[in-house]
């Protein structure tokens, strides 16, 4: 294909990360994974992910060091995943993956390359995929890749692929994201867990006032990633003292986020790694 044709097909998209508004653990399944309550909301933090048809397929990762092999990488396993099931649509791809989403911070930065890149070659290869069956190959992907192909404030139950849409207005406010030098493997925070119902029904997390949330919208994983990493609790801290509205960390941490009326922020030591959105 003449240069000129590949540049015209290439595709640029910037995958966002989210943040867990509540989260309870309220089973551990049979199959090993546990049942979930959370409502996930989009938060404007972006990678950037470029596709470009070529020869052969090949991905480039640039930005912050990814651990592990390229072809464990989500947007690859996306790439393979589509054309295990349509090998005369989807072809070979230049991928280019620049990473600014901090990886192993409860931020579902990788869920978010792979649910985009399954979109990206959804419209590059015009398979004509409605959402729904996106959001199915998204489940073979990971557990919350599903709700990136939605992007929208989702109440999400089961592994987290059961989803229907929340209204949520956080325009009002402020949100400042910090992330410490800690990653928290995902298996072993739910192996701290001890699964419950829910105490709070997050479906009707719209009618409760963000000044409200403090008091009844928890995060099940703080209690014992606080307890192994100080650090992480004293973030939040800091968010209140600061004058937060709502602080928690998201997912399986690390990562704390805080939502402040418009114009307020918390200040961190320059070694710790902060994100800022009015």
């Amino acid at each position: 294909m003449p240069y000129s044709q590949r540049i015209k097909n290439c595709m640029i998209r910037f995958p966002n990360c989210k943040i867990n508004l509540g989260l309870y653990i309220t089973n551990r399944r049979p199959d090993g994974y546990h049942d979930l309550e959370t409502v996930f909301h989009p938060v404007p933090l972006q990678d950037a992910l470029e596709m470009i048809p070529a020869s052969e397929s090949n991905i480039h990762l640039t930005g912050k060091l990814v651990a592990g092999n390229n072809q464990d990488n989500l947007v690859w396993k996306a790439l393979r995943l589509l054309k295990r099931d349509f090998p005369e649509k989807v072809g070979h791809f230049e991928i280019h993956l620049h990473k600014v989403i901090p990886m192993g911070a409860g931020m579902g930065g990788g869920s978010a390359d792979g649910a985009f890149a399954l979109a990206m070659l959804n419209d590059l290869c015009s398979l004509a995929l409605p959402k729904e069956q996106l959001a199915v190959y998204a489940l073979e992907l990971g557990s919350d890749c599903p709700f990136f192909v939605y992007n929208t404030p989702q109440f999400a139950s089961g592994r987290g692929e059961k989803m229907e849409p929340v209204t949520v207005d956080l325009s009002p406010y402020s949100l400042q994201l910090a992330c410490p030098n800690v990653h928290i493997a995902t298996g072993k925070a739910f192996s701290m867990i001890t699964p419950g119902p829910a105490p709070f029904d997050l479906r009707t997390i719209g009618e409760l006032p963000v000044s409200a949330w403090k008091d009844h919208i928890s995060n099940d994983f703080e209690a014992p990633i606080f307890e192994q990493h100080p650090a992480v609790a004293s973030i939040k801290q800091q968010f209140y003292d600061a004058g937060a509205v709502y602080a928690s960390m998201s997912g399986s941490g690390s990562t704390v986020f805080a939502i402040f009326e418009k114009g307020i922020k918390a200040r961190f030591e320059a070694s710790l790694e902060t994100f800022y959105f009015e």
